[in-house]
C-alpha cells in the first residue's frame, strides 16, 4: 500500500447548499491526489445518481468526471412516512442517528479491505458526527459551506448564551442588534438559524445543531471556510484559524459534476443573451426555502410591476400548497415575453448575466451585479447581515407572514427596480416605504462602510474550544 492515495471521507450536510460546494472542494482533492468516499444521506444520494444519468444521457462527462469519487449512501435518521422538506424532523435525523450510521460505515469500509480512512472531511452543520469519527482514529477537518460570519456567529453562541443574550433554549433574553466586533454584521435575536416554523421539538433540534457547530474547532484539526479573506476580513481577524478556501466553484469547463439535484434548464440562457445589458432580475432561492401562497403571489405581483424582464426559479416544491393553479396559468399568460419560469437554471453562468438576485450571498458578493435578499434561516447565522449590513451587495427585503408587521414585497420591489424618471420623486417613495431614517442609514452605509455607532456590553471570550483560537467579544448595539 505505500505510495497508495490517502482515503477521505466527505460528509455533507443534506441540502443543495452544502452538497454543491462540497463535491467541488471532492474534486479538487481527487486533484491533489486523494480518494474520495462521498457520503449523503439515502434521499440525496438518490438525487445525485439521477444527475449523473441525466449527465450521461446529455454527454456532458458523466460518470467519467467523478473519476475518484465514490459515492456511498447511509440512512437519513427519519421513518419511511416523514416529510423530508420538515426541516425540524432533518435536523433530528442528523443529530440523532447520523453519527451512528457513520461509524458503522467506516468500520464497514475498513472491514471491507478498502483503504483506511485518514480524514474525515465535513460539513461544519455535521460536527455532531465529528467526535465519533475521533474514536475510530479518524482526523476530521470541517468545511463551513457559508460565510465566515456564519461559522464565527456559531462559535460565539455558547458565550452569548452565557453572557445573557439567549436562555439555555434559544430564545432571546434581550432586545436589540449584537455585534461580535467592528465590521462583523450585527445579529437579529429573533432571527437566528433555530427560530424555524414547525413543531417545538424542531427548532429545539436546530438550537441544538448550531450549538455542536460551536466544538469545531476543539474537535476538528483543521476548519475551513467557503469564502475569502478580502470579503470577509473581520470574521477572519476574530478568529485567526479558520483557513479561507473559498470561493469554491465549478470547473470553468463545467465537466465535472457539483451534484445538481434537479435537471437545469438551459434554454434560459439564450433568453438570457438576448436580453439588453443589466435589465434583467433574477430570483431563486435555493433548495429549501419554501413560500406559502400568499408569500408566493406577493412576490409574483411584485417582479410583474416592476416592469423588468425576469428569470425566476421556481422549484415543484418552493410552495407550502394551496397556490391556485389557474391564478397561476393567468399569471404566466401575463408575463409571457417578459418573465421566464424554470425549476432549476445553471446558476454560475446565469448569474453574471443578471441585474439583481436572490440566492446565497457568497455568489451574491463574487458576482457584478446588486442584490436584493430575503433570509429564509440566518444560518446563515451572519449570511443574510453580511450580504445587506457589512458586504453592501445586497439589500434585505422582508416577506410578510400575514400578521401585518413586515413590508410587502411587491412595492418594494417596484419601487427598487422600476426604471427611475424622477430622481427625486423615486427617493421620496423609498424613504417614505422604508422610513426616513432608515432608508438614508442604509444609503449612506454603502459609502461609509463600517462607520456605526456602538454601545454597551463587551467581554471576551473564546472563538471555540480549540487551541490558539484567538478571543471574541460580543457587544449589543
Amino acid at each position: 500500500m505505500a505510495g497508495a492515495a490517502p482515503h477521505v471521507m466527505v460528509l455533507p450536510f443534506p441540502a443543495q447548499g452544502h452538497v454543491t460546494p462540497l463535491m467541488e472542494l471532492s474534486h479538487r482533492l481527487v486533484d491533489h491526489g486523494f480518494q474520495v468516499t462521498f457520503v449523503c444521506t439515502e434521499p440525496i444520494h438518490k438525487l445525485l445518481l439521477d444527475a449523473l444519468q441525466r449527465d450521461a444521457d446529455g454527454d456532458s462527462g458523466g460518470g467519467e468526471a467523478l473519476d475518484g469519487i465514490r459515492l456511498v449512501s447511509i440512512p437519513d435518521g427519519l421513518a419511511d412516512g416523514d416529510s423530508r422538506r420538515d426541516l425540524g424532523k432533518v435536523l433530528a435525523g442528523v443529530l440523532g442517528r447520523v453519527p451512528g450510521y457513520v461509524v458503522e460505515l467506516i468500520r464497514a469500509t475498513e472491514a471491507s479491505g478498502e483503504r483506511k480512512v485518514r480524514w474525515l472531511v465535513a460539513d461544519s452543520t455535521m460536527a455532531c458526527c465529528y467526535q465519533a469519527a475521533r474514536d475510530l482514529g479518524v482526523r476530521v477537518a470541517s468545511v463551513c459551506p457559508a460565510s465566515a460570519a456564519c461559522l464565527v456567529t456559531s462559535l460565539r453562541i455558547p458565550q452569548l448564551v452565557q453572557d445573557g443574550f439567549f436562555d439555555h433554549n434559544g430564545f432571546p433574553k434581550r432586545n436589540g442588534k449584537i455585534e461580535l466586533a467592528p465590521g462583523m454584521p450585527p445579529l437579529c435575536p429573533t432571527q437566528m438559524a433555530w427560530n424555524i416554523d414547525g413543531a417545538p421539538e424542531g427548532r429545539q433540534a436546530a438550537f441544538e445543531l448550531v450549538l455542536g457547530m460551536a466544538q469545531v474547532t476543539g474537535l476538528a484539526e483543521i476548519v475551513m471556510c467557503n469564502s475569502f479573506l478580502e470579503a470577509e476580513t473581520a470574521a477572519f481577524e476574530l478568529c485567526p484559524d479558520i483557513v479561507p478556501i473559498g470561493p469554491l466553484f465549478a470547473d470553468q469547463e463545467l465537466r465535472k459534476p457539483v451534484g445538481q439535484f434537479w435537471p437545469e434548464d438551459a434554454s434560459c440562457l439564450e433568453w438570457l443573451d438576448a436580453q439588453p445589458e443589466g435589465s434583467v432580475v433574477y430570483v431563486a432561492f435555493g433548495s429549501f426555502t419554501i413560500f406559502d401562497p400568499r408569500q408566493f403571489r406577493e412576490l409574483a405581483e411584485g417582479l410583474e410591476l416592476t416592469g423588468r424582464p425576469f428569470l425566476w426559479v421556481v422549484r415543484p416544491d418552493f410552495t407550502s400548497g394551496g397556490l391556485s393553479k389557474a391564478w397561476f396559468d393567468e399569471f404566466q399568460k401575463r408575463v409571457a415575453g417578459k418573465g421566464v419560469i424554470v425549476s432549476w437554471c445553471p446558476q454560475q453562468q446565469v448569474r453574471a448575466r443578471c441585474t439583481a438576485k436572490n440566492c446565497s450571498i457568497m455568489p451574491c458578493v463574487l458576482s457584478p451585479s446588486p442584490a436584493m435578499i430575503h433570509v429564509y434561516l440566518d444560518v446563515h447565522v451572519g449570511s443574510g447581515a453580511s450580504g445587506g449590513g457589512v458586504l453592501r451587495v445586497a439589500l434585505r427585503m422582508e416577506l410578510g407572514d400575514g400578521g401585518g408587521k413586515e413590508r410587502r414585497a411587491h412595492p418594494v420591489l417596484a419601487l427598487l427596480l422600476r426604471p427611475v424618471r424622477k430622481p427625486e420623486l423615486h427617493l421620496r417613495h423609498l424613504e417614505d416605504w422604508f422610513g426616513r431614517d432608515a432608508w438614508r442609514g442604509w444609503h449612506r452605509d454603502q459609502g461609509r462602510g463600517e462607520d456605526q455607532t456602538r454601545t454597551a456590553h463587551r467581554r471576551q471570550g473564546n472563538c471555540g474550544e480549540g487551541t490558539g483560537a484567538r478571543g471574541c467579544s460580543s457587544q449589543e448595539r
